[in-house]
């Protein structure tokens, strides 16, 4: 379990490390936004398309393996980019860190559940949300300070070198885990219980990807210093949930957060009406990431409390899927959305769609027994 908290400080770290820095060096090259729009929507195709696949390769060729792919396709394309700007070898050195991405997200939750005790799953859920959301609080700002202060070069080394050095660490995982089957990762939407959860994350990372995404455009241009220390408070808030919320989940139950999540995330998502008020920013952020981080652990804590462990890989996936889709699916909503009604307007429609979430939460916490 430590050496699977190590993994996933550094491969994060190169993941955040790069994710503005790669935008802004294919803009800064002559492509302009679309470019650098391309690189994301590159790097998160190769993602979702890569967990698809993961827990038929888990099955195949154990936890070791295909952790070692995953840090080696994340971590050595990044070095490439520091031969050319060219934005066809950008988008496809960001299609393969997508699909290492993928990788070590689903097989690091999969580890999760399958190495704490049941009666503390939540607890250990909570542990590894919170080292995974640390680099995003470090990382993010650190590249585009580095990129001012030395240069493209040495943060694309950087980001390499994090995720590789990680591989010192795969020899000490399990090697593999006969418990694991392969099946369509979809089908597993089939099992009794689960589809409520994902429905509610899905969800709440709507909005997620629109508020990570818009929210440094929305606010007036004399303000950016506050969407940045809106953007830090929920960065540091959302782990804290996470980890808070699988202690209490442990030993309370997990579905009686539901509701909890979605309302923070609602209320937080309906202040930012008030986009240009600096306080109704800082503190519609903070409760955004209050709410996103109990909704991060408690779903997936639910979900393989209510999965046998043979499906742990599919639901691992489905779960990942559900954030990566809803983020990207989000962004580009909530953008084609403010084009004619504005910023405002939209943080309002993001809220009401919200707010639809709370009838499978609250079916979720009434069902008891799971219907």
């Amino acid at each position: 379990m430590v050496l699977l908290l190590i993994m996933s400080v550094c491969s994060p770290g190169s993941f955040y490390l790069l994710l503005s820095v790669v935008p802004l060096y294919v803009a800064t090259a002559g492509v302009g936004g679309a470019g650098a729009g391309m690189s994301t929507g590159a790097l998160m195709l190769g993602t979702v398309l890569m967990e698809f696949a993961v827990p038929g390769l888990l099955h195949r060729y154990g936890y070791r393996a295909v952790m070692a792919a995953g840090l080696l396709l994340l971590g050595a394309p990044a070095l490439v980019l520091v031969a050319s700007s060219s934005l066809p070898l950008v988008l496809g050195v960001c299609l393969v860190r997508g699909a290492g991405l993928g990788i070590v997200v689903v097989t690091g939750a999969a580890l999760v559940a399958e190495l704490v005790p049941t009666d503390r799953r939540g607890e250990g859920l909570g542990l590894y949300g919170a080292a995974v959301g640390v680099p995003s609080i470090v990382c993010l700002p650190l590249g585009l300070w580095l990129v001012g202060n030395v240069g493209y070069g040495p943060v694309f080394i950087t980001g390499a070198a994090l995720s590789l050095l990680a591989l010192a660490a795969v020899p000490g995982l399990p090697a593999r885990s006969a418990r694991i089957e392969h099946a369509s990762v979809l089908g597993a939407l089939r099992i009794r219980g689960l589809a409520r959860p994902m429905v509610i994350f899905a969800t709440v990372t709507l909005a997620a990807g629109a508020l990570l995404t818009f929210l440094p455009v929305a606010v007036p241009a004399e303000s950016h210093q506050v969407a940045a220390g809106a953007l830090l408070v929920q960065s540091c808030a959302a782990p804290l949930a996470r980890w808070g919320a699988g202690w209490y989940g442990d030993r309370h139950g997990a579905a009686r957060l539901l509701v909890p999540a979605v309302l923070a995330a609602t209320v937080g998502t309906a202040v930012l009406v008030w986009v240009g008020s600096p306080i109704a920013v800082m503190a519609g952020m903070g409760l955004f990431g209050i709410g996103f981080g109990l909704a991060q652990n408690v779903t997936l804590a639910l979900m393989f409390e209510r999965a046998p462990e043979s499906d742990f890989g599919r639901v691992s996936a489905l779960w990942n899927l559900a954030y990566d889709g809803g983020m990207g699916v989000g962004a580009v909503v909530f953008g084609l959305l403010t084009v004619p009604m504005g910023y405002p307007v939209g943080f309002a429609v993001t809220a009401i769609v919200l707010l639809t979430a709370l009838a499978p939460a609250w079916l979720d916490l009434r069902a008891g027994d799971i219907t």
